[in-house]
């Protein structure tokens, strides 16, 4: 079978990062399969790329995926990275491949679903109004409020430290310019950032933060992205009850969303069980890999 690849131009340049892409196409012109390698410019980053490779069902076992993989490779040395990551569902065709090629397996998470039809609200209330001395709740949608945004990007260490077992994870680093723009990439794709976080009432400074994203729409399903507490602030119950009151906003304001999506390390044991205890359901896994160059 006679395969093209062809580079492309990826015109999306985002502020923290950018992709170079490659279409794999037949001997009529007909696409069979895709590959995005996206290089970060962050400090501490700059030594990784993140591959997304995809191969039409019908077209796998023909080197169409290897053909990809070694253009993106290719690249990446070129970029003088050192290191691919690349994530795929357990068992699935991309998982074996993955393996087949070389790539360790550095990480294992387990994705949830929480149904909001069959949420109960009263149990959330119950949660979310339970007294937790020193602090308090507030929230906003968007981009951060001018008085929050000092002690919000000081909040985001608090997801430095998650587990991500043998992944070649480098925490970011934050200022409010980059808290900013990543609350705005979300909005202009047209879809909707919810933030909760916790006070800390003795000086005004948030302990921790949780973050969903809903489709624009309202309809479908809502991805939960970080939800972290600041050490110092860790014991109090607080990732639950700020997850909570996110759950109880998201049934409240939008009817016709019909659930909420979130992933969690194997190893965070702590989140897993906030989790469980809010009445999310395992989906299926995804194992994160990573070649080394």
């Amino acid at each position: 079978m006679s395969i093209r690849i062809t580079p492309l131009t990826d015109p999306n340049r985002g502020p923290f990062s950018h992709r170079l892409a490659w279409l794999a196409s037949d001997a009529d012109g007909i696409p069979v399969g895709s590959a995005f390698l996206r290089l970060s410019s962050d400090a501490g980053q700059e030594h990784r790329a993140e591959l997304e490779l995809t191969v039409h069902p019908a077209e796998r076992r023909n080197r169409v995926g290897s053909r990809l993989l070694d253009a993106a490779v290719a690249a990446a040395r070129e970029e003088g990275r050192r290191g691919v990551a690349a994530h795929a569902e357990a068992g699935s065709a991309g998982d074996r491949f993955l393996a087949a090629r070389g790539f360790r397996k550095v990480l294992a998470l387990t994705y949830a679903r929480l149904t909001l039809a069959g949420a109960d609200i009263a149990a959330l209330t119950e949660i979310v109004e339970q007294p937790h001395p020193g602090y308090r709740l507030e929230s906003w949608q968007g981009v951060v409020p001018d008085h929050l945004a000092e002690t919000f990007t000081s909040a985001r260490r608090a997801m430095d430290d998650m587990p991500m077992d043998e992944a070649d994870h480098v925490p970011p680093t934050w200022d409010v310019d980059r808290v900013r723009a990543v609350a705005r990439v979300v909005e202009e794709r047209g879809d909707l950032l919810h933030t909760v976080v916790a006070v800390d009432t003795s000086d005004n400074s948030i302990a921790g933060f949780t973050e969903l994203v809903v489709p624009g729409g309202g309809k479908g399903d809502g991805q939960h992205y970080g939800t972290g507490v600041l050490p110092e602030h860790r014991g109090h119950g607080l990732g639950r009850w700020m997850k909570a009151e996110s759950i109880r906003h998201a049934h409240d304001q939008h009817p016709d969303l019909d659930g909420l999506i979130t992933d969690t390390a194997d190893s965070n044991s702590p989140m897993r069980h906030i989790n469980d205890s809010l009445g999310y359901v395992p989906t299926h896994q995804v194992n994160g890999y990573q070649l080394d160059l």
